[in-house]
């Protein structure tokens, strides 16, 4: 019986029947050195994705494989976006086996962030969910900083493990894992596929490190309530921020609104005074009207003044559920949209 060969981009299995379905290659390229299906050389050469969605009854049991078997587990989150991409119910998923938290992208904040009330937040936050991380870790896969870091924590403390690693779609697994490769003795002919779109890795994809033991990569965990997962890659190329957010300030005084591009929209009710801090991807149009306009300026403007998405990209969207807060004065509140920002409010 023929060996199974898998892509070596993304884990699928290879297979040269059906284009439109996970691990297609062409026969030609069977006989190359380095094989990986035709869905990653496209997203490697071509920066295009096709949408490909796994079966999820195997998605859960490639977790589950993780809690059967001994394994130092890395978690990693996504800084700019921690309530869409923390896993919950990691516990179920990893079993006993000890884990460490990774928190990607912190190059998107100032460097005046103070790391340290960075990471007690992150424990304090884990800790409200009953996870008890051995170590917190704040880095930039994308800009290689921490690396080093983990990779000498990861040596010293891992003995008769494989490392896996696990997280939501997008927060940067599989560029951790390239980083880290060379960092732990890895096969470096070994290069994931790494893009901003979400579920990008398709199966388990387990790289040998000289000691005899294996980097594994897992598919992204699906939370739906995010942006990324609803939006087309082109807006998703906007709204995913790949540089240092500049806060935008405004002061919003009675019954006014504003807009996130035509994605959202925050209303301020009744007659008070606010600052509302934008932490928003610096592509975002941020606009303010008066509440008695919001609607009639959605209508005429959005994909064009409130951008993104497109004008046909927002007909294809879910319409906008109203949600209501109510904000004292004593404190500064956030308001989060997983997977496009938040707005600081300060006032009545």
């Amino acid at each position: 019986m023929e060996e199974k060969k898998y892509c070596e981009g993304c884990g699928a299995p290879l297979q040269t029947e059906d284009p439109k379905k996970i691990g297609y290659i062409p026969n030609s390229a069977l006989e190359k050195d380095t094989l990986i299906c035709q869905r990653c050389f496209r997203i490697k050469h071509y920066n295009e994705v096709q949408s490909i969605q796994i079966d999820e009854n195997d998605f859960l049991q490639i977790l589950h494989q993780v809690g059967d078997s001994n394994n130092l587990v890395i978690q990693v989150v996504d800084l700019f976006d921690i309530d869409g991409t923390f896993i919950t119910g990691l516990p179920r998923f990893i079993g006993k086996n000890p884990f460490i938290m990774v928190a990607n992208k912190i190059d998107l904040f100032p460097k005046s962030t103070n790391e340290r009330k960075v990471k007690h937040w992150l424990r304090n936050y884990a800790g409200k969910h009953h996870l008890f991380p051995e170590e917190v870790f704040l880095i930039s896969a994308e800009q290689k900083i921490g690396l080093e870091e983990i990779a000498h924590y990861v040596a010293n403390k891992q003995a008769e493990q494989d490392i896996v690693v696990i997280g939501a779609t997008n927060v940067g697994k599989s560029s951790l894992i390239n980083q880290l490769i060379p960092l732990l003795k890895g096969k470096k002919e070994v290069e994931l596929t790494t893009s901003r779109y979400p579920g990008t890795t398709l199966s388990t994809v387990s790289i040998p490190l000289s000691d005899g033991h294996h980097l594994i990569d897992t598919p992204g965990v699906v939370h739906r309530n995010r942006f990324i997962e609803w939006v087309s890659p082109d807006t998703l190329k906007l709204i995913a921020p790949r540089k240092p957010i500049k806060a935008k300030v405004f002061q919003l005084r009675g019954n006014q609104t504003l807009f996130l591009g035509g994605l959202a929209r925050i209303d301020q009710v009744g007659n008070t005074n606010n600052s509302f801090i934008c932490n928003f991807s610096n592509d975002i149009n941020i606009h303010r009207t008066k509440i008695e306009k919001a609607d009639e300026l959605y209508k005429q403007h959005v994909g064009e003044l409130l951008q993104p998405p497109s004008k046909e990209e927002a007909e294809t969207l879910p319409p906008m559920t109203r949600h209501s807060f109510k904000v004292n004065t004593d404190t500064k509140k956030d308001i989060v949209i997983s997977g496009l920002g938040w707005i600081t409010i300060d006032g009545e």
